[in-house]
């Protein structure tokens, strides 16, 4: 007979077993959208708002306030000091009333001069006249007044992508300077030039020249020269009724700025500009410039 001991029998104890959670992805996390990564937020906007009515800018900065993505940097209520806060501040976005005392939006427009900072011009105006039918051409965004919220939505999805792309917004303050509150007949256009990381608004009245070298156009200017950003073929297309004359497959010089011709052959000529740069005119387009000059 067998004798058990009084004292039970101890067996070793497993560590209980742990379930396995499921992986859960960035997506499907509470409080975060698909596809963004935690921690990321959006690029904040900086924008000023210009309007000698108080009211005026008040409700826009309401409107405003409403995107998560834009920050409200300053507000001006003469075009004076519209220009000193750009100057000052930089903002990425200014949206600009039209209509004001001593100095309008379209003259704060033209005082926007070139250089590392062209912020994106929302043009803020209670009427609407030929400037906005040019504006809705898509030369520049517009608000008109009083504000309607779905219209500044579309204003500032244009705007983000205006202002991630400094070649854009540059082309996009020259073609707004050129209808700057003047017949068509008379606009001055621009042109955008570009110098290591700076951005130029050029009269075409000193523009020379413009110089295709492979892909790359050169604007040719009395002290420097400038890349362009557009091609020579777009480039006529925008000149096309200007003193500006295709003299050679790779150039297009302002017959305004030629300084002498002498004749190579029957057909064949070399002109000079103010600048002593010189230009064979190829057989082909000679009778471009003895046209321009009544010759």
């Amino acid at each position: 007979m067998r004798l058990e001991s009084s004292n039970p029998v101890t067996r070793p104890t497993r560590p209980p077993v742990k379930k396995k959670r499921p992986l859960t992805s960035l997506s499907s996390r509470p409080g975060n959208d698909a596809g963004i990564s935690v921690g990321v937020k959006p690029k904040l906007l900086r924008a000023l708002i210009v309007d000698d009515e108080p009211i005026a800018r008040r409700v826009l900065r309401e409107e405003l306030e409403l995107q998560t993505d834009i920050e409200i940097v300053g507000e001006a209520d003469t075009g004076v000091r519209a220009l000193e806060e750009i100057a000052a501040l930089r903002p990425d976005l200014v949206f600009l009333d039209l209509q004001m005392p001593q100095m309008g939006g379209f003259e704060v427009i033209q005082q926007l001069h070139s250089g590392t900072h062209l912020p994106v011009v929302i043009v803020v105006t209670a009427y609407d006249k030929y400037a906005i039918r040019a504006f809705d051409e898509g030369a520049v965004d517009y608000l008109l007044k009083p504000v309607a919220q779905p219209r500044l939505i579309r204003a500032l999805d244009r705007a983000r992508q205006l202002v991630g792309n400094r070649v854009d917004a540059a082309e996009n303050l020259a073609r707004l300077q050129e209808i700057a509150g003047v017949p068509v007949s008379t606009r001055l256009l621009k042109i955008v030039g570009r110098a290591g990381d700076e951005y130029f608004l050029l009269s075409a009245s000193e523009v020379l020249a413009f110089q295709a070298d492979g892909e790359v156009v050169w604007i040719v200017t009395a002290k420097q020269r400038y890349l362009a950003t557009q091609s020579l073929r777009k480039i006529q297309e925008k000149l096309e009724s200007t003193s500006f004359r295709r003299v050679h497959r790779n150039a297009l010089v302002n017959v305004d700025h030629v300084r002498k011709m002498a004749a190579l052959s029957s057909n064949r000529w070399l002109i000079t500009l103010n600048n002593n740069q010189e230009f064979v005119v190829s057989k082909r387009l000679a009778r471009n410039v003895r046209q321009i000059l009544s010759w």
